[in-house]
């Protein structure tokens, strides 16, 4: 297979190897701590009790300790199962659901903050804000539109905090990112023969954060914060296995969605505290993605992919309950949006759609310097209809897909907390 008819291949791939399926909406990971996975993330930006706080809202440190360090890491595991009411996959015919799209992976975090002064807080954190991982079992009558997909995201935010006075704080932090994808599907060949290809693209790029914590009594915090877009340039190679390895190489620009949140916590008592969370989410930054063939240099894309997301708001309560000096229960729901409009947009590297989560933990006071959080989720996936097309005349062998996903995500989470 020539270069050139390779670089045609890469439309069907690239949007793809951005939309794995995740816990929050889209191809989001709320897992920067696994301490707020008891509280189904509540309160996630007015909390700071932990130096996770660097993440979700870096005025929150000027509540810590003068040292803190925090580490945890969180499982997710997603289900997703594919059920056909008609497909039509032309060379691909074949009666395979694919199983199991899903699978578990960890996503690490760890934090540290420390005070320069009163008043000047300083820090670092580590996490993934996007990825996870689909795959599909073999037989799968959905293979030339995807077998495999994986992203992977790695961010690095230094931050700071200023305590304005006993009422207001404000923070800011740079993000470095790199982004990583690598897709998988199979094309066909003629006489029912099919090869694999494997697109992979990644880059690295820098955002911003900013968050401020209001007081507004001693039993009262109000927290807000906003994360910027980041935007990539992701440079790759489509490598296409066809009686003898081919490749070219691809490009695509990718601006990731900026997101704000406003939480409150409430002390109702010495022993009940209320968390709430309202967030936002702009995923219609990625109105589209234009395809570019490296190898001829052309200014005009190759494909245009029309991805038609739109922004999406998730609402969280919880609450906690300190059993003695030692225990405290926590507990939470949340209804998350997808950013997917409608069936035919819905990607089978994407079986995405809205959501509620379930969630119940327990906080243990080790000693006066530090904690471990224990955290268990379960979310519960609307189910989500398919009828994507893609057996047009510009690609007539990628089939239409159509049916229902049913689906559901487990999360498990530890974090362990260290004053000094």
């Amino acid at each position: 297979m020539s270069q050139i008819n390779s670089m045609k291949l890469i439309p069907a791939l690239v949007l793809a190897a951005f939309s794995g399926a995740a816990n929050a909406s889209g191809f989001q990971l709320l897992e920067q701590n696994a301490s707020g996975i008891s509280s189904a993330y509540a309160g996630s930006a007015a909390v700071a009790e932990n130096a996770s706080t660097i993440y979700f809202n870096p005025a929150g440190m000027t509540q810590l300790q003068t040292h803190e360090v925090s580490a945890g890491v969180a499982a997710v595991g997603p289900t997703f199962k594919f059920h056909n009411q008609g497909s039509s996959v032309g060379a691909f015919a074949t009666a395979g659901e694919g199983g199991n799209a899903g699978g578990w992976s960890a996503i690490p975090n760890g934090y540290v903050s420390w005070a320069l002064n009163k008043d000047v807080y300083v820090g670092v954190g580590f996490s993934a804000p996007f990825g996870l991982k689909t795959e599909y079992d073999k037989p799968w009558l959905g293979a030339a539109q995807a077998t495999m997909f994986e992203i992977k995201t790695y961010n690095i935010n230094p931050s700071i905090a200023y305590r304005v006075n006993d009422k207001v704080s404000l923070g800011a932090g740079l993000n470095w990112q790199r982004v990583e994808a690598t897709y998988e599907r199979q094309a066909s060949i003629g006489a029912g023969a099919a090869t694999p290809i494997k697109l992979g693209l990644d880059d690295d790029a820098w955002g911003w954060n900013v968050g401020a914590l209001f007081t507004l009594s001693p039993s009262t915090k109000v927290g807000v914060s906003y994360r910027s877009t980041i935007q990539y340039h992701t440079e790759g190679r489509l490598d296409v296995a066809n009686g003898g390895p081919s490749s070219a190489d691809a490009k695509a620009d990718l601006k990731l969605p900026d997101t704000f949140i406003m939480s409150v916590t409430q002390k109702l008592s010495d022993r009940w505290e209320m968390l709430g969370d309202v967030s936002w989410t702009g995923w219609s930054s990625i109105p589209k993605v234009d395809i570019m063939n490296v190898t001829t240099g052309s200014s005009t894309p190759v494909q245009t992919l029309e991805t038609d997301f739109r922004d999406t708001w998730r609402v969280a309560l919880g609450g906690n309950y300190k059993y003695n000096d030692a225990w405290k229960l926590k507990f939470g729901m949340a209804y998350d949006q997808t950013p997917v409009k409608r069936p035919e947009n819905r990607l089978v590297s994407l079986p995405d759609n809205d959501r509620v989560w379930f969630s119940f933990g327990t906080q243990w006071v080790v000693d006066k310097a530090s904690r471990l959080d224990l955290g268990l989720t379960y979310i519960v996936i609307k189910d989500s209809k398919i009828d994507n097309d893609q057996g047009t005349v510009a690609a007539p062998l990628r089939g239409r897909v159509t049916g229902e996903y049913t689906g559901n995500i487990w999360l498990l989470g530890a974090q362990y907390s260290m004053s000094f």
